[in-house]
């Protein structure tokens, strides 16, 4: 019971933190506190999280032969980009009015509205690039249902108030626990649309590659899409030059068939898009994890 308590105590203290700098900043202009987390993130956070140090070595893994110059470049742009990303989702109405009317671009804009007036299940692919909410924001604003699946946060005070942010800019949206994820695959499986974040590495995802790199991945949501006949659009969300405004990129559906070679096209797909926008990626995830796959390779080698 005492862990209990301490574990309380420190949920509780973190959560008050964290409402007391949202709170604070969120009484701001919106352009100003957009910059202003920003310069937190880029200044204070990332070095204290060891984000500076992370980005650099996922760097060393898939581009080697960057210059140092641009690896210092990208250091300031992939946290700024996090925390713009962070007090958006905060933001509320400020936010979705920001992004209405957001451009929209691609071949795959056509296929999801006549997905969508066909009543067919749409699956939209997304990343951690630029702020993925945007497409979620401006959708819904346009009337189109998207459900959802996030992380619930470890923090259950936290997660109250995340859930909440994340519910304004899109309904439904579901955690990726059991009960959830059906409930998202009963959505997709009705003629729903649904967005999902499919740049996270997976311990038993499929071998697939990212910057030419071992990425293991989910293929869930193509195997989803398979059996529900849904129409498979890779789309994203990236920040205009002014940091506060987007551009809506929704690439050709991906063809339906083998779904890791679906999730093969993806991956390709997302690192043409990285490549063009470096600073917008979110380079702090542990996207390869290639310490992670040399002991598990090593591990069956010795089990056979």
């Amino acid at each position: 019971m005492a862990r209990d308590n301490r574990s309380d105590l420190s949920d509780r203290f973190q959560d008050l933190v964290i409402r007391g700098l949202l709170g604070a900043v969120l009484t701001l202009p919106y352009p100003t506190r957009v910059c202003l987390m920003g310069w937190l993130l880029r200044r204070v956070l990332a070095p204290i999280v060891g984000w500076d140090d992370r980005i650099r070595k996922n760097l060393a893994h898939v581009c080697p032969d960057m210059p140092e110059d641009e690896i210092r470049k990208l250091i300031r742009e992939v946290p700024d980009n996090v925390g713009r990303s962070m007090i958006e989702l905060y933001s509320g109405e400020e936010f979705r009015a920001c992004v209405t009317g957001a451009p929209m671009g691609g071949p795959g804009f056509e296929a999801v509205a006549e997905a969508r007036a066909a009543g067919r299940p749409v699956a939209l692919v997304t990343a951690h690039i630029g702020n993925f909410d945007a497409l979620r924001a401006n959708l819904q604003d346009r009337g189109y249902e998207i459900a959802g699946l996030y992380r619930e946060m470890n923090n259950p005070r936290f997660n109250e108030h995340y859930v909440g942010a994340l519910s304004a800019n899109g309904k439904p949206v579901f955690p990726t626990n059991r009960t959830g994820t059906l409930n998202f695959v009963k959505h997709l499986a009705r003629g729903g649309m649904v967005g999902i974040l499919a740049d996270l590495y997976s311990s038993n995802g499929a071998s697939v590659t990212f910057f030419g790199k071992d990425a293991p991945t989910s293929t869930a949501i193509c195997d989803w899409s398979l059996k529900y006949d849904a129409v498979v659009v890779p789309c994203y969300a990236i920040r205009r030059p002014d940091g506060l405004r987007f551009d809506l990129i929704f690439d050709e559906p991906v063809a339906h068939r083998d779904p890791v070679e679906m999730m093969q096209e993806i991956n390709d797909k997302l690192e043409a898009v990285v490549r063009q926008h470096m600073g917008q990626w979110f380079w702090i995830h542990r996207r390869w994890k290639p310490n992670r796959r040399r002991r598990k390779r090593h591990q069956s080698s010795s089990d056979s």
